[in-house]
């Protein structure tokens, strides 16, 4: 598989470290494309140059085309499915795209009508997290495959890098949405997180894809953590996504650490 400008990716993660600003010949201009969902978009994170998809100028996608100083096409958006990328996405992915990041997923099983069913008091949200479950197992390598055929298909080139989710609970009170999740409840939507990363990684490595495993720099970060960078519930801004501290000091690293 093609991979990026070595030069190119060197010199980004020596200047960022020095926070010398990124300089790129235009020889070794790379040519990025970030598809994905909220995640990817950056809802949450604020402030957004695309009300509708809620594209952060802090999201994770923004951050590294900066630091690679890459010639940049945002399209990921909030609230996307697998569909969703198929259908207005991966038109913006050409022969001369050299990196793809793509996060995508949550949206196919259901995962936000779970965490709803887990915050709605007196409510037993298990079956909405076995049915999120059975989604991701038995559905979505299926719609996986198709989205990763279809970037192989329109950036032959490109090096892809698929991001996964982290778990949202720290598990260890119940300090969110007045108490309405029970610790029990957290760890069985952290156990569900788990399977639906199990799932995109095994998908995304068997299109020779990295995957960036987001889970160990979140841990100690999570919702109910002494510094979350996930929103809890909250009627102010975008609940259970990863505030701009999440996309810059969890998604960036770990993904300037695939490439």
């Amino acid at each position: 598989m093609h991979r990026l400008p070595r030069a190119a990716i060197v010199a980004a993660a020596t200047l960022a470290l020095l926070a010398a600003p990124v300089a790129a010949h235009a020889q070794d201009t790379i040519h990025y494309v970030a598809l994905g969902d909220s995640y990817s978009s950056g809802s949450g994170a604020g402030p957004y140059q695309d009300a509708a998809c809620q594209r952060s100028t802090k999201a994770h996608p923004s951050l590294l085309a900066a630091e690679l100083g890459a010639e940049f096409t945002f399209v990921a958006c909030g609230g996307a499915t697998t569909d969703d990328v198929l259908a207005e996405q991966v038109q913006a992915l050409t022969a001369e795209t050299d990196l793809v990041t793509i996060g995508i997923g949550g949206n196919d099983i259901g995962w936000t009508e779970a965490i709803t069913a887990c915050i709605t008091p007196f409510k037993n949200c298990y079956p909405a997290i076995q049915e999120a479950e059975r989604k991701a197992a038995e559905e979505l390598p299926a719609k996986l495959d198709a989205v990763y055929t279809e970037i192989e298909t329109r950036a032959p080139d490109a090096e892809v890098v698929v991001t996964g989710y982290p778990r949202l609970f720290a598990a260890r009170n119940t300090c969110d949405a007045l108490g309405s999740i029970s610790i029990a409840e957290q760890q069985r939507m952290n156990t569900g997180a788990d399977l639906l990363s199990a799932v995109i990684e095994e998908a995304a490595a068997a299109h020779g894809f990295a995957y960036v495993d987001v889970r160990d720099e979140f841990t100690g970060h999570e919702v109910c953590s002494a510094q979350p960078w996930l929103h809890g519930f909250t009627l102010t801004d975008v609940p259970y996504h990863p505030k701009a501290s999440g996309h810059l000091a969890g998604y960036l690293p770990a993904v300037l650490g695939a490439l």
